[in-house]
């Protein structure tokens, strides 16, 4: 136990140049078996938090991608029938969805197409000829345009018979829901494991402080205010904070700018486009890593916070 002379702890004027008295050594040891296994736990936390933020950020902006593309296109569906002429009937339809009002392009997908959309489900060299295959046609609405799908859908019904409008609002309110549920669920994963590293900062201290108590009490009782003993206690909490978090935070940019340089190298091969029609290009952007190397200090300052806190109310409970 270090040895603290009456004389350190008792304010008094210094003259310009004198060198105020210093503890020779801290007053919470820096390198512990408590402190390194802190160390880990809040870069834990720090990386599971980063990784929930990434997978947010990831997430919301490839729903926004998907509902900007959904939104900006509707979809016209043949259904064929028995001595029902099928390319009449496409060629109709996009005759009147060209004609009508805020419509752009317009593409009809052939039978090959429509068949090859099924491959995904059904496998390829499947033959298709003998099942009714609905033949699609992608109409794209126009930079700016607002057609009355209402108006296209009764049009269409009234002149091609077999005609079905799909304007997607189904799978847009979806999407919604989809990254509304992601993001609630992210924010309540960040709020469980901040309190975790907040329980665990507690105990820690107490630890610390129960280590201590005999320097603990001698300070409090010969005049050691009780700022001066929890300054210890934060500034060394916030060094650990501060490396646990930078591990994990650092673990975690690392390895989502791994991924998005695995997203590039495999780009064009059938899993990687599967995985970004789904998850994006895996890149969080600049954005992302900010809030990551924000989460580091958010971290840190919660550890540092909390190990004052705690000092302050166990002495508090001395008075």
């Amino acid at each position: 136990m270090m040895e603290i002379s009456t004389a350190e702890l008792r304010p008094t004027p210094s003259a310009p140049g004198t060198v105020l008295p210093r503890f020779e050594t801290p007053l919470v040891p820096r390198q512990s078996i408590a402190g390194r296994a802190l160390i880990a736990v809040v870069a834990i936390m720090t990386f599971l938090v980063s990784l929930t933020t990434g997978a947010v950020m990831l997430v919301g902006s490839s729903a926004s991608e998907w509902e900007s593309d959904v939104a900006r296109e509707v979809t016209i569906q043949i259904i064929p029938a028995h001595g029902f002429d099928v390319d009449a009937a496409v060629e109709k339809a996009v005759s009147v969805a060209r004609k009508f009002p805020g419509i752009g392009a317009v593409r009809p997908y052939s039978k090959e197409e429509s068949s090859k959309l099924l491959e995904p489900w059904l496998g390829s060299g499947l033959s298709l000829d003998a099942l009714p295959v609905p033949r699609l046609i992608v109409v794209k609405i126009a930079r700016g345009g607002a057609p009355d799908i209402p108006e296209l859908r009764h049009r269409l019904s009234a002149q091609v018979p077999g005609a079905e409008l799909d304007d997607h609002r189904g799978w847009i309110d979806r999407m919604r829901a989809m990254a509304g549920t992601v993001v609630a669920v992210g924010f309540a994963i960040l709020l469980l494991m901040i309190a975790a590293t907040m329980l665990s900062v507690t105990f820690a201290t107490r630890g610390a402080m129960a280590a201590n108590k005999p320097v603990i009490e001698v300070l409090h009782f010969v005049g050691a205010k009780n700022g001066f003993i929890a300054g210890h206690f934060q500034r060394h909490f916030l060094l650990l904070g501060l490396q646990g978090g930078a591990l994990g935070g650092g673990a975690a940019i690392f390895l989502f700018a791994l991924a998005g340089l695995g997203s590039r190298w495999f780009a064009g091969s059938a899993v990687a486009e599967q995985t970004t029609a789904l998850f994006g290009s895996f890149a969080v952007g600049f954005w992302g890593y900010a809030a990551m190397l924000a989460q580091i200090g958010v971290i840190a300052a919660v550890t540092a916070l909390t190990s004052r806190r705690t000092v302050n109310r166990t002495l508090e409970s001395i008075d």
